[in-house]
């Protein structure tokens, strides 16, 4: 695959325009033709137009307002004739177009989620001291609080390390730049 060319983005809001180039020395338009195909939730095949040597990638809003969100995996490929190439390839996320998200969307992650639940958990449980009862025939054991601890500070590192990823650093917290060759 040669030359990386990292201007795929990672992620594509729906609802608003999508407006990249892509410039491949060995595959110039406009004698290759070049796309974009996404698969995933959705279906989507994106042809670029040529723009002097580079392949212009341009979506409008009313069109990417109908992209299922979701993440999808990407290739480019390259066309001239019979020859496909395929360029590169990827992922990336789809993410809803909060213009039409009903009320009471909630956008945190996965792991806020489930840090937050635990967190409520762990709350509520300060005034309690039995860790397990039996009414009857029926028995209730809940979840010891060192076990719960672990849960939190394991998600806790986990929404630590999406955000780090979010701000583009690695994990000891420095921006973490690479260039393929």
């Amino acid at each position: 695959m040669g030359e990386r060319m990292g201007l795929v983005p990672e992620r594509i809001s729906a609802g608003v325009n999508l407006d990249f180039r892509v410039t491949k020395t060995a595959y110039p338009a406009p004698d290759w033709a070049v796309s974009l195909i996404l698969r995933g939730p959705a279906a989507i095949d994106v042809p670029a137009v040529a723009a002097d040597r580079q392949h212009h990638f341009k979506v409008s809003a009313p069109v990417t307002s109908e992209w299922a969100p979701g993440v999808y995996w990407w290739v480019l490929r390259a066309t001239r004739g019979d020859d496909v190439v395929q360029i590169d390839e990827g992922q990336l996320t789809v993410e809803l177009d909060l213009a039409v998200a009903a009320a009471g969307f909630d956008g945190r992650s996965h792991a806020e989620r489930v840090l937050r639940a635990i967190e409520a958990v762990i709350e509520g449980r300060a005034s309690l001291d039995q860790q397990s009862y039996q009414i009857n025939n029926r028995s209730l054991a809940r979840t010891p609080i060192p076990d719960l601890l672990l849960l939190r500070d394991r998600y806790r590192a986990e929404l630590r390390r999406e955000k780090m990823a979010a701000q583009g650093k690695g994990l000891l917290g420095r921006q973490v730049k690479v260039r393929f060759c």
